[in-house]
């Protein structure tokens, strides 16, 4: 347990960030959240092509590693385009269910790991002297609170 503490506080020090940051959130969902955040409008604009606002917008809990704008700009030109169209939709959920876990991770709680995504499929995380990667994208943002669940932002789009 002291391990799990130490490397955690590592993590936020290291990413000069609160551990816990729960007004962010208070009563807006991790769509909510997401929407009002700025940095999300891809994302937010991926969830809704794929149809799943009403999933996290539910019960959950949730943990959602959230592609910002700019990981979203990386992917090969025409790529976000060609997934958003409706044909490609069950790619999309594919995708965006990959960023998903079910429960409520918080940074405190982060160890190398494989976890289990709400694909299905398992993302490699791992801690490494206070950096946090979940496969090939860095964790830059922790524990940005919504009333069901919690986002940690990363800098790239996961593929499954």
């Amino acid at each position: 347990m002291k391990k799990l503490i130490l490397i955690a506080t590592a993590f936020a020090a290291a990413l000069a960030l609160p551990i816990n940051n729960a007004s962010a959130g208070e009563g807006k969902t991790i769509v909510g959240v997401a929407a009002g955040a700025g940095q999300f409008n891809t994302l937010v604009a991926a969830v809704k092509a794929a149809g799943l606002v009403d999933t996290l917008n539910g019960a959950g809990p949730f943990t959602v590693f959230a592609p910002t704008d700019e990981a979203f700009a990386k992917l090969p030109a025409g790529t976000v385009e060609t997934l958003l169209k409706p044909e490609n939709k069950e790619k999309l959920v594919a995708i965006l269910t990959y960023h998903v876990l079910a429960g409520k991770v918080m940074a405190a709680d982060v160890k190398t790991m494989a976890a289990k995504t709400v694909n299905g499929k398992e993302a490699s995380i791992k801690v490494d002297g206070g950096k946090v990667t979940i496969g090939a994208a860095n964790v830059v943002k922790t524990d940005i609170a919504a009333s069901n669940g919690v986002i940690h932002v990363i800098d790239a789009v996961l593929i499954p």
